[in-house]
């Protein structure tokens, strides 16, 4: 059995305050589904966020 995780998609938004909120309700309600979900902060760009949706 492998733990690959595939990345399925990656968009960059502006940050917020509340983005996170709904990285956790995302990951929280499609885990089952085999989807994860992740933020950083861009590293040139600190009012950009990164978001990207894992198959896991």
């Amino acid at each position: 059995m492998s733990n690959k995780i595939e990345t399925l998609s990656t968009v960059r938004i502006q940050k917020t305050d509340d983005l996170y909120k709904l990285v956790d309700t995302l990951n929280r309600t499609l885990k089952e589904e085999n989807l994860m979900f992740g933020m950083a902060l861009d590293e040139d760009d600190r009012d950009t966020a990164v978001f990207t949706i894992y198959r896991t």
